[in-house]
């Protein structure tokens, strides 16, 4: 049976396995929205009440309507139509919830703005919380696979060829780097993110027509009702703030896709340096197991930068207050906040399930027939024949490997001048990974 389409639900995530049923998709579906506008409207009232501006017992009352559902989301939504936003119709129906003698101060001298912006601080805050515990988990997971793969020996690759070695503890300990540099700049920016109050155009007028003597102490006692930074100023045309958070979440995405990157490179079946520890099936093909969880972290990657780009255009707003710029803010904000959500609950479970094969690493360092460690033997090399002939021996060498399928070693036995040499230790690609421990080491004394 075909449902009607008022029986589905907005946001249901058909289209997005990143982020259905994340913590983050519950923190910021419409609910989460609704809650946080009444959080806003009723702290509105308290911090009017403590400052003598709203009579005793109204911030209660108000609390108490805000707390006490009947609050129609389809309704608001189709309303919100007539205004532009929801917060239009929710006052009114806050306003008619709390009574004939407290309803008079719900959202007394605000606009529609403050309380949408400072509502998208509260699901931001709350959202990010979140986050930051799924990037704590995906940060000691890595902290244990680079300490137990410090000396794991695995190709290095750049430009997509074999490089030189390195290893996998190295690598992990990477990206345990840029995880714990996303979990920084999202920890500084959910600490500083503010409460809006301005009033029609920012200037706090209607709260001193309300008797207020100084109302720039109304916007900082907003704020600490609900836990959020008090801002310096009104700040419906200065959008610091949403840049700030799209910034953190753009970067905390790219961090998170590094990892993904590297993960679906190296799980790839000629490679098989890791694997997912619970992959994902495929609709035709029995035997697949896809790195699923590397996928829809990748996926979030690709498509952050994109709807960040469209909060860092609402910057260009203009007088004070915009027409549209603030308005196109709302939907790629929950998005962000929903992939990045999404993409550290992934991170989370593909790094504590990650399965690493050494023996996998240690059988591709042979691939190139030892020649991964040509950088090594052209500085062994020329010290004793001089740099033309140990450049000249090399590149020789290396065409014979190729075309013979011999190990480098070998060949360079052959040849009267290495007499001597243990080359056996200079060919071997685990003990030329250069400062790959120390630099793994050095990397995990940071907490």
């Amino acid at each position: 049976m075909t449902p009607a389409p008022s029986d589905v639900p907005y946001g249901s995530g058909l289209l997005s396995p990143g982020w259905t049923g994340s913590p983050a998709a519950s923190a910021t579906e419409d609910q989460a929205w609704l809650r946080a506008l009444l959080d806003a409207e009723a702290a509105l009232t308290r911090a009017q009440e403590a400052l003598g501006l709203a009579p005793e017992g109204s911030g209660a009352a108000v609390t108490s309507a805000a707390e006490g559902g009947g609050f129609d989301v389809r309704s608001l939504a189709e309303r919100a139509r007539g205004g532009g936003n929801p917060v239009i119709p929710l006052v009114a129906d806050l306003t008619a919830a709390a009574g004939e003698r407290h309803g008079p101060y719900v959202h007394r001298g605000a606009t529609s703005q403050d309380i949408m912006d400072t509502a998208g601080m509260l699901v931001a805050v709350r959202t990010l919380g979140l986050v930051l515990a799924d990037l704590d988990r995906t940060g000691d997971a890595l902290t244990g696979l680079a300490a137990a793969h410090r000396d794991t020996a695995m190709p290095g690759r750049t430009l997509t060829q074999h490089a030189v070695p390195t290893t996998f503890g190295l690598k992990a300990a990477g990206w345990r780097s840029l995880v714990l540099d996303a979990r920084d700049r999202v920890t500084a920016v959910r600490d500083s993110l503010p409460a809006q109050l301005g009033g029609a155009a920012g200037t706090l007028a209607a709260f001193t027509a309300y008797g207020a003597d100084d109302a720039t102490a109304l916007p900082a006692a907003f704020a600490r009702e609900l836990g959020l930074a008090a801002p310096l100023l009104p700040w419906h045309t200065l959008r610091t703030p949403v840049a700030d958070l799209a910034g953190c979440l753009a970067f905390t995405a790219g961090a998170l896709g590094k990892m993904a990157a590297d993960v679906l490179t190296l799980a790839r079946t000629e490679i098989g340096e890791v694997a997912e520890g619970s992959g994902g099936g495929s609709s035709a093909m029995p035997h697949k197991a896809n790195p699923v969880r590397s996928t829809l972290i990748a996926a979030a990657a690709r498509r952050a930068p994109q709807l960040a780009a469209v909060l860092y255009g609402s910057l260009a707003a203009q007088d004070e207050r915009p027409a549209g710029a603030w308005h196109a803010e709302w939907e790629p904000l929950r998005d962000l906040l929903r992939l990045v959500g999404g993409a550290a609950r992934d991170a989370a479970e593909l790094t504590e399930g990650l399965q690493v094969d050494a023996d996998a690493m240690r059988a591709n360092l042979g691939l190139t027939h030892g020649l991964i460690v040509s950088e090594r033997l052209s500085a062994e090399l020329s010290a004793l024949l001089g740099r033309a002939r140990a450049k000249e021996l090399l590149t020789e060498l290396a065409r014979r490997a190729y075309a013979e399928d011999l190990p480098l070693h070998r060949l360079l036995a052959e040849e009267p001048d290495l007499t001597g040499l243990d080359l056996g230790e200079l060919t071997d690609p685990a003990r030329y990974t250069g400062s790959a421990g120390a630099l793994t080491d050095r990397a995990l004394e940071r907490r």
